[in-house]
């Protein structure tokens, strides 16, 4: 029980996003594993500058959003993505960023599947996140 308890002080808790209301009408907040996931998506899903007051959090993913469908753009997506993580979560460890086929998703999307090991309680997860490119024909 008390192993329990500090694997949640651990983690801890957050405001769940996108932000909702509770059965009591407060802000809705999330915790455990559910409140890594969702800042992970966070980190993913802000560019760096998006943030007046801390300029540098986020994924420089989106740098590649006009950049063409390739091995090299796969490459420069997985290193954004590992770096992001191990910069700004430091709850996890990422054990890899795998680009997945044949998805079912958009031709625009380049699906990942990030796998990571939660510290404190050495649960492995993964989380699959498609990133939106617009791939420019060439000119």
């Amino acid at each position: 029980m008390a192993e329990n308890l500090r694997n949640r002080e651990f983690i801890g808790q957050g405001l769940n996003w996108p932000l909702q209301l509770n059965a009591q009408g407060s802000i809705a907040l999330t915790q455990g594993e559910n409140e890594i996931d969702q800042s992970i998506r966070i980190i993913l899903e802000t560019s760096p500058g998006e943030r007046v007051m801390r300029p540098e959090f986020g994924c420089r993913v989106w740098e590649l959003m006009f950049a063409p469908r390739n091995a090299v753009t796969e490459a420069q997506l997985i290193d954004f993505v590992e770096s992001a993580l191990r910069m700004w979560e430091p709850r996890i460890d990422v054990s890899a960023v795998n680009i997945l086929r044949n998805t079912g998703y958009d031709d625009n999307a380049i699906v990942a599947e990030i796998r990571y090991t939660v510290k404190n309680t050495h649960d492995e997860r993964s989380i699959v996140y498609p990133f939106y490119i617009v791939d420019e024909p060439p000119a």
